[in-house]
């Protein structure tokens, strides 16, 4: 999707102090069967400027076509745009020396909060018929923090969500009430794999409402 350049602008330079990488935006049809809000990028789709092409992806996929749906019939978006990441130091024995990764990390109240406006755009500009927010991060986003997605997994439910209130420097609810079905995040299932056939049975439970 196109974003207003100001707006990204905005973000961008709000965030260049911060541990964030690239920048990816969503991607998918504008007028989706569902509107799939992730977490954020990881190192894989900010090199491929893809949402969801590393692990979790292929997940991904293989749930998407277990319903027929293919990325074209869907839009995919996150609550965050850049990879957040965190810096591991690790002392070399051998050679004394210390070397530095930067794996991906869970982003930040305050980084969802600045990239707020992005995801509110998405929404009033797409109107999806369903929203499905994957994993807490974006349940969280949407509807408020005493949601969980352990326990709002699979259900489907019509809910205000949450939009950002300038003025308040937080969120208020919105005039819309639209259809939620929260899932959980596809990489929950490389961490673990007893969430396979539940999160295969939420799919087939989507499957039955679009």
């Amino acid at each position: 999707m196109d974003y207003p350049k100001k707006l990204v602008k905005q973000i961008l330079a709000a965030t260049k102090d911060m541990p964030l990488e690239g920048f990816l935006s969503g991607q998918g049809s504008i007028e989706p069967k569902v509107m799939f809000v992730g977490e954020a990028p990881g190192r894989t789709e900010i090199e491929t400027h893809i949402p969801f092409s590393g692990q979790a992806g292929k997940w991904l996929d293989e749930w998407l076509e277990s319903i027929n749906l293919k990325r074209s019939d869907i839009y995919i978006t996150s609550v965050v745009r850049s990879r957040p990441f965190h810096t591991r130091k690790k002392l070399n024995k051998k050679t004394g020396e210390f070397t530095f990764s930067h794996p991906n990390r869970t982003p930040t109240k305050k980084e969802i909060l600045i990239h707020a406006p992005l995801i509110d755009f998405e929404i009033q500009s797409i109107k999806p018929k369903i929203l499905a927010p994957m994993g807490n991060s974006a349940l969280h986003r949407l509807l408020g923090n005493q949601y969980k997605i352990s326990d709002w997994h699979g259900k489907l439910f019509d809910s205000k969500i949450q939009v950002l209130n300038d003025e308040a420097n937080g969120y208020q609810l919105s005039h819309e009430t639209y259809k939620i079905f929260p899932l959980y995040h596809p990489a929950a299932v490389l961490y673990n794999s007893k969430l396979k056939n539940v999160i295969e049975e939420d799919w087939q439970k989507l499957s039955e409402i679009i």
